[in-house]
């Protein structure tokens, strides 16, 4: 091998070393960013924090009414109660914990597709006009709720029971 050969190979060799830091700087950087994404935009997930006032959890009707489920979470002790909110293709708005009587030891909680809810552990399917009828089972926990004034209200005492269904957090 030449010395000019031998100068170009070192130096190729000097400018690998140099781009294997940044890549691996890139790829901790893009996992990081996935993670994430995952975190803050997987549902099932907690969502927005709610509060309660004199025993109520309310949440603008509006924001629930365009078939989508809706994430919130309520501070129950050291506990995050996660449910969610969705106006059925009846019409009703539904209540649920993100949870089961089941699967709830997994934290996985559910998943929309179309008019059905979905256990993120198990995959049964649940159709949404039925969350509050049956109960039971794999069935998203139901949670007594009304509407009044453009509000949809919860019972903080439900959720506050909730919490059996959630791991308690450090």
């Amino acid at each position: 091998m030449s010395q000019r050969e031998e100068k170009r190979a070192k130096f190729s060799a000097e400018e690998s070393q140099k781009k294997f830091p940044v890549m691996i700087l890139a790829v901790v950087l893009l996992l990081a960013g996935a993670a994430a994404y995952w975190f803050v935009a997987s549902p099932g997930g907690s969502g927005q924090f709610v509060t309660a006032e004199n025993g109520k959890v309310s949440i603008q009707l509006s924001e629930v009414t365009d078939g989508k489920a809706h994430y919130y979470s309520y501070r129950a002790g050291s506990s995050e109660v996660d449910f969610f909110l969705l106006k059925s293709r009846d019409g009703t708005v539904r209540a649920a914990l993100d949870a089961c009587d089941v699967c709830y030891k997994s934290g996985k909680g559910y998943r929309q597709e179309g008019d059905f809810m979905v256990c993120n552990n198990c995959n049964q399917k649940f159709q949404s006009d039925m969350i509050n009828v049956i109960k039971g089972g794999c069935n998203p926990a139901p949670l007594t709720r009304t509407v009044e004034n453009g509000q949809v209200v919860l019972l903080e005492r439900e959720l506050q029971a909730g919490q059996r269904y959630f791991p308690t957090q450090g």
